[in-house]
């Protein structure tokens, strides 16, 4: 409680205070130092060997340079970060990446999906495949046209085996749609817009799973000052209406995760965009939620001024929650929670 009292009275946490948070476990940067100057949008999974992250690194955002780049966690130690792969298109031409999203197959190849181009705008998605979890990487394959891959946040597996991937574009507006594979990823098909995007504009959906085989994705919006929720009933071939759910939004990017218990986790700025200035990163939050609707505070990931953004969380096979994000565009920080030992509070306003 003393922690939420501080955050009330508008005061800042140290990094000391925060690492002794109820359930942080490791605080950590996956590297000190990089052969580039700037990083974003962050991605982290689990394979059979451990766990990968991957982000996208160059000169800054936008700039031909930026490629996507890969650590591996091995012996409690980030690897170095290599390059994996780039926007390269001949000996004159390059464009920019953005945006890798790592998938383990179940039993099969781990993929790297990541897009390429100038501006989100006009940006296309191809996927990479490794056989040796992470370590050589296969060589780049565009996807059909009117595929673009997991947009931001991680796909998830239904039980019947299907991959559902939360996608959204912003050529002509802010609109959300899902890529759905039955074969592990080979082939896939798009259920379109579900929006117009001209009432809410809404990009980069996060998965979570219920009870009975629902399917609710939380997204980004813009203007709009709340996350937004849709609802699937059948596997994601269909959704319901966009409306607003009770979290605060300064349009950044979000991501949650189904637990193993039941409960649901959302990673996100808690920022009430009244009075301050819109895309406002900081702080970067912890909610908990027995069914998606109600939530309740969890933990502090970062409080100090800057940016803290565009979060990736996983629940590995040990019951540990690893976070993953933007730490001021300088380095990526790697967050281990344990669920068990979490404060959960109401929610500060």
């Amino acid at each position: 409680m003393m922690l939420l009292c501080v955050l009330l009275a508008g005061l800042t946490l140290d990094e000391t205070e925060l690492s002794k948070q109820p359930g942080v476990l490791v605080r950590e940067f996956i590297y000190e130092k990089a052969p580039f100057p700037e990083c974003h949008a962050s991605t982290i999974v689990e394979t059979p060997q451990g766990i990968v992250a991957a982000w996208f690194g160059g000169t800054e955002e936008k700039h031909r340079d930026v490629g996507i780049w890969i650590s591996r966690l091995e012996n409690g130690k980030w690897t170095a970060p290599v390059e994996v792969a780039d926007g390269v298109i001949n000996s004159t031409k390059r464009f920019p990446t953005w945006n890798p999203v790592l998938h383990q197959v179940k039993g099969g190849d781990l993929l790297l999906f990541y897009k390429v181009g100038p501006i989100p705008a006009s940006w296309w998605g191809e996927v990479k495949r490794s056989k040796d979890h992470g370590k050589t990487w296969s060589s780049a394959e565009k996807l059909p046209d009117n595929i673009i891959g997991p947009i931001k946040n991680k796909a998830i597996t239904l039980d019947d085996g299907t991959i559902l991937s939360g996608c959204s574009t912003e050529n002509q507006g802010w609109r959300l749609h899902f890529e759905r594979s039955t074969d592990q990823g080979k082939t896939w098909t798009s259920t379109g817009p579900i929006h117009d995007g001209k009432d809410v504009g809404a990009i980069q959906p996060t998965l979570l799973l219920h009870p009975q085989g629902r399917i609710q994705a939380l997204n980004r919006t813009r203007g709009k000052g709340k996350i937004y929720e849709t609802w699937s009933g059948d596997g994601g071939k269909t959704w319901s209406k966009l409306t607003p759910t009770s979290l605060p939004h300064s349009n950044s990017g979000i991501d949650g995760v189904t637990l193993t218990d039941g409960r649901q986790l959302l990673v996100y700025n808690h920022v009430d965009i009244a009075g301050v200035v819109s895309r406002a990163r900081t702080p970067l939050n912890v909610a908990i939620s027995d069914d998606g609707k109600n939530w309740k505070a969890a933990a502090i990931l970062e409080n100090d001024k800057g940016e803290y953004s565009y979060p990736a969380v996983i629940q590995s096979s040990d019951g540990k929650i690893h976070i993953v994000y933007t730490w001021k565009r300088k380095k990526i920080r790697h967050v281990v929670l344990d669920p068990a030992q979490l404060e959960i509070k109401n929610l500060w306003k």
